[in-house]
């Protein structure tokens, strides 16, 4: 059972897909979010959830004070268990959920060649651990064009990946292993 573990919406149970994810655990959510709002990185923030799954790292934020997120998923089934976690949450005014592979959701809101349509400033990436450290890279170039100066980056994979490249403007913070799953966290400046 995954349910959330802090915030307005702390104690309630998610629904997760039949196959194809792996939500991060409570453990981990819980030292996750000890961690950003020690960094005041939650509080009133814009976030942008990527291989949202079930919408589980998003949906704590919100619940924890984040002013909005975007949960962004390629699955149709992941899709729509995260847009009925929101609802059931009472979160989805809060919450947008992108029906969208990452790669082609950052290249419109954060084109190579131009301006972010949007900025976000938290972002979170739990991508499947079988990932292409290759995939994995340009995404976080993608990320990298839409934060915000005092975003926080974080992302998370099995702890035999190897750590992520952090492309200018984000610079490496700190990194954290729990159990099999190692959190890398950057920040953007201000």
């Amino acid at each position: 059972m995954t349910r959330i573990v802090a915030g307005s919406a702390g104690g309630r149970t998610l629904a997760v897909p039949p196959a194809g994810t792996r939500p991060t655990s409570e453990r981990v959510r819980e030292a996750l979010f000890s961690r950003l709002e020690h960094l005041d990185a939650v509080d009133g923030a814009r976030v942008l959830d990527l291989y949202a799954g079930s919408g589980a790292l998003g949906l704590e934020a919100v619940s924890r004070g984040a002013a909005h997120v975007v949960l962004v998923d390629a699955a149709r089934g992941a899709v729509d268990v995260c847009r009925r976690n929101a609802r059931s949450l009472g979160l989805a005014d809060r919450v947008d959920v992108v029906a969208d592979r990452v790669d082609r959701y950052l290249a419109r809101v954060a084109p190579a060649d131009g301006p972010a349509a949007a900025t976000f400033d938290l972002v979170l990436l739990d991508p499947p651990y079988d990932l292409a450290d290759d995939a994995l890279a340009a995404a976080v170039a993608g990320v990298a064009r839409c934060t915000a100066p005092g975003a926080v980056v974080v992302v998370e994979r099995s702890s035999r990946a190897t750590a992520p490249q952090w492309p200018a403007p984000l610079v490496a913070l700190a990194d954290r292993r729990y159990g099999e799953t190692q959190v890398w966290f950057a920040e953007h400046p201000a």
